[in-house]
């Protein structure tokens, strides 16, 4: 046990820093060993040594009070002969010598390091200079002696108490030792008068043999421990007792020898009784003082290891005996990427031995870190699992496109979708159908959105209809309706003919594979010429019935509300050939017309249900977007419970806003919703990610890098009032631009102007673009603090045409020249304050004061610049022309020689425009 001291000044200094008072006492650290390697740090108390007067040593002689207390009286030994009482007087006197001495205590005075009074300097080195304290450091000086006195005080208290707890510790100790010297002195006793009970009984035994037993014999002889052999006579030394040297713990009884009855025969001795031997308790040996024994906490039990609880417990359980368990074989099942631990995890296997056999294969990964497929399928089959390889993309398997049995299937309304060119009359004809006026409440009298009725026709059944706008920058919309439908009514003004959106509109039916009825609208006006449309429709190989071919036509007039039946009626035959059906028995599936943020109501979708019925509660799922249905809503405003096939209705609970033309579809619990829509945030950020990332290589790579250094941006920030008006700016936008200037957007989506969006535009030094929505007003003050400008559109082609002037301001100008005249110099003059003058003869044209000039010596230009001086003999003139003679100078040029040729010129800019 080894122990460390801590040594250090303790005495009072003055310096710059903090005064401090040191106790004289220092902490120590005593280190305590137990079995099984084990050890204990105690911090003890260690006092510095110092030298004692001669009256500090006299002093500390002197008992201390609490050493008077009565000592316990040992008990008095049992009586024994005369001549061993003096041994117990000398042991008690010898045990009690040293407690007559004086022990040292903690607590007494002397033992104290000497220390200066607080009032006395203390000396210092020659030629060192004291400073004197300031009121701080005395009031802290001050206190440090007063928390000294305190804590010497408690000190000392508590020295007096393990003062005495020791000395009563010493005094328990000091009986239970004369207790045990006690019981030492009367087994000696006791076995002393054994030895002479045995002799005396021996003697008498030779007596009645008639032998004396010789004198030298009474006493035991060490040589005679062996038994003596069996002899026909008595041998001399039979009386003799028979005793070993290892103590009188082994000494035998002597065997008397006894006469057989009758006086004959051979004698056989005769064994006493054996005494009872007491039983001998092991005195305690007075152990070394150490912290140990002082507080009490040695002891004299042993306290059971950790080590050994722990095979205790092992036995108990029956753990202590690891018999190899047989391997269990499992499917595994190995994503696209798993991390090491994951596939530990998976297999029942150590993470460690996972990493150990990668690490053989020449793989060195953490268990945090991901391994593909193939990798991972390796280290399973090495450890003996069988391998089922999935893919993210498993999380959409069942979603859609479920197949339904024959006799399930029941008919539903057809979906009709309203196509054509923009200001053609498709709103006003789905009016005059829905009787309703819609097209009254549409800005600039174009239809901007996409949208979806129900009507019942005079026949009894329904139809579904979508209505697309007609603009060229809603093409997404129209593309979206005709996926979407199983008719196209393919709307034609008899006063305009087929226009540009039209045959798009043909071409979206086409690659959907749906059948085209062509409705002629317009008839009422006097320039209608119907045979016009038919004729025109034929350059894009659509040839109606009225000219022999297969597809139906009819003329109708939204205004005047004529052959809507017919048309009713054409639609109802198509769907009959078409024979649509679906099951309504089943999750929905469908498709996401359109989407919007409503501000009192959340995200709101647009949703037409295509297979399945849509029940209040169902748990959707939509693009990257998820949701349980809160409420649905028909084209009428009124709340429904369910949705059949092919009814367009409102959803209400989705989490954010779908994109439009995403496909919806009810799943079985949000687990599983909440997978599928991480799964494609993840795709849709991967994709984004590698669009940013993508390069060109080669020659392709350095052009459009060397296009787009000096490309100048133009930041926007977009929000609309729906999904798809969003969608359709954007990629109006997008293609407003040259090689010099483009637009780049930083946020677009659907929902009023937040604050944050004000920041990000101001961030960037962007416009916000706000399309049918207005600025909250945290935006607009947001807007104001930072001098954001927020425009508000409600018709597209406005906010087109003021984003495509904007970005032309940003166009550099277009810089022209125009020739003005040549002048051909024929002799070179020095001048003094001047320079050089050219007199030249102006052969062509006229020349300019201030006008561009260039300077050409053998067909070489030679130099540009600014023509400075032009005199017509003494005098400066503004021009001079063709025919005439006149001096001239350039700015900062003076190489001018004779020959030389004069082009002068004058440049113009022209503004540029998108």
């Amino acid at each position: 046990m080894t122990d460390t001291k801590n040594t250090g000044d303790k005495t009072l200094t003055a310096s710059p820093k903090t005064l401090t008072l040191k106790r004289p006492s220092e902490p120590g650290v005593v280190r305590q060993s137990f079995s099984h390697g084990r050890t204990n740090a105690v911090v003890v108390e260690k006092v510095k040594r110092r030298i004692l007067t001669p009256a500090e040593v006299k002093a500390a002689a002197a008992p201390p009070p609490v050493a008077a207390a009565p000592r316990p009286v040992a008990p008095t030994p049992p009586a024994a002969p005369p001549r061993q009482e003096a041994a117990p007087a000398a042991a008690a006197a010898a045990a009690a010598a040293p407690q007559a001495a004086p022990r040292p205590s903690a607590s007494a005075p002397a033992a104290a390091p000497s220390r200066p009074a607080s009032g006395s300097p203390r000396p210092s080195s020659p030629g060192m200079v004291l400073r004197t304290l300031t009121n701080d450091e005395m009031g802290a000086r001050a206190q440090a002696l007063a928390g000294a006195r305190v804590r010497e005080a408690e000190d000392r208290k508590r020295a007096e108490i393990e003062a005495r707890a020791r000395i009563i510790r010493e005094a328990n100790e000091e009986r239970e030792r004369l207790a045990a010297e006690a019981r030492k002195r009367e087994e000696d006793a006791r076995r002393a008068h054994e030895d002479e009970t045995r002799r005396r009984a021996e003697a008498e035994a030779a007596k009645r043999l008639g032998e004396e037993a010789p004198a030298e014999r009474s006493a035991p002889s060490p040589s005679s421990s062996a038994p003596p052999p069996r002899r026909s006579s008595p041998p001399p030394s039979l009386g003799a007792p028979s005793r070993r040297p290892s103590g009188p713990e082994t000494e035998e009884p002597a065997r008397a020898p006894v006469r057989r009855p009758g006086g004959g025969g051979p004698i056989r001795p005769v064994t006493p009784a054996k005494p009872e031997r007491a039983r001998v308790v092991p005195t305690k040996e007075r152990s070394r003082l150490t912290i140990t024994t002082a507080t009490g906490a040695g002891g004299d039990e042993r306290s059971r290891s950790v080590a050994s609880y722990r095979r205790r417990v092992q036995r108990m359980s029956g753990k202590g005996s690891q018999e190899p368990k047989e391997k269990l074989a499992r499917e595994v099942v190995v994503p696209e990427t798993i991390t090491v631990q994951e596939l530990a995890n998976r297999m029942s296997e150590r993470a460690v031995d996972v990493v150990r056999l990668l690490m053989k294969q020449g793989v060195m990964k953490k268990i945090n870190e991901l391994i593909d497929a193939d990798t991972a399928q390796l280290v399973a089959e090495e450890l003996g699992h069988t391998v089922r390889r999935v893919a993210e993309s498993d999380v959409e398997e069942g979603l859609f496109d479920a197949p339904d049995a024959s006799e399930v299937l029941t008919t539903r309304p057809p979906v009709v979708t309203i196509m054509g060119h923009v200001d053609h009359g498709k709103t006003s004809l789905l009016d005059a159908i829905r009787h309703t006026t819609v097209v009254k409440g549409e800005a600039g009298g174009i239809t901007q959105h996409i949208g979806a009725y129900q009507v019942t026709t005079p026949l009894g059944g329904k139809v579904t209809f979508i209505d697309t706008p007609g603009h060229a920058a809603f093409t997404a919309m129209r593309q979206r309706g005709a996926r979407s439908t199983d008719i196209v009514v393919l709307v034609v003004a008899a006063d305009d003919g087929v226009m540009p959106q039209t045959a798009e509109a043909i071409n979206h039916a086409r690659a959907a594979g749906v059948p085209i009825i062509v409705a002629i609208n317009k008839i009422d006006k006097p320039d209608a010429k119907p045979e016009r449309v038919r004729s025109e429709l034929l350059q894009y190989e659509i040839q109606v019935e009225s000219l022999g071919g297969e597809t139906l036509e009819v003329e109708v007039s939204a205004k005047e509300r004529l052959n809507l039946d017919k048309l009713l009626e054409l639609i109802q035959l198509q769907a009959e050939l078409l024979d649509l059906k679906a099951n309504p028995d089943r999750p929905a599936e469908g498709v996401v017309i359109e989407a919007k943020l409503d501000r009192g109501r959340g995200p709101v979708a647009t949703v037409l249900v295509q297979r399945g019925t849509l029940r209040q509660g169902d748990v959707i799922v939509a693009g990257a977007e998820w949701g349980r249905v809160r409420a649905l809503v028909d084209d009428k405003g009124k709340a429904v419970s369910e949705a059949p096939p092919s009814m367009p209705v409102e959803i209400l609970g989705f989490n954010g806003a779908p994109e439009a033309g995403d496909r919806l579809a009810v799943v079985e619990n949000e687990a599983r919703a909440r997978e599928v829509a991480e799964y494609r945030q993840r795709q849709k950020r991967e994709q984004a990610a590698a669009r940013a990332t993508v390069r060109v290589s080669g020659l392709e790579e350095m052009m459009s890098q060397i296009k787009t250094a000096g490309k100048k941006e133009f930041p926007l920030v977009i929000k609309g009032d729906v999904q798809g008006s969003v969608e359709a700016i954007v990629q109006a936008l997008e293609k407003v631009g040259n090689d010099e200037v483009g637009v780049r957007v930083l946020l677009s989506g659907a929902g009023g102007v937040t604050e944050s969006d004000v920041i990000l535009a101001a961030a960037s030094n962007a416009v916000v673009l706000g399309f049918n929505v207005r600025a909250l007003k945290d935006a607009r003050d947001a807007a104001d603090r930072t001098g954001t400008e927020i425009r508000y559109y409600n018709i597209i082609y406005d906010l087109v045409d003021d984003i495509k002037s904007a970005m032309s301001g940003m166009l550099s100008p277009e810089r022209r020249e125009d020739f003005l005249g040549n002048a051909e110099i024929r002799e070179i003059f020095a001048v003094s304050k001047v320079g050089k003058i050219a007199g030249c003869l102006v052969t062509e044209g006229v020349v300019q004061k201030g006008a561009s000039v260039r300077l050409i010596r053998e067909n070489v230009v030679i130099h540009e610049g600014k023509l400075a001086t032009l005199k017509r003999f003494k005098d400066d003139v503004q021009e001079v022309r063709a025919g005439t003679e006149c001096g001239m100078s350039f700015e900062n040029y003076q190489d001018m020689r004779a020959g030389d040729v004069i082009e002068c010129y004058r440049v113009t800019e022209v503004k540029r425009s998108l």
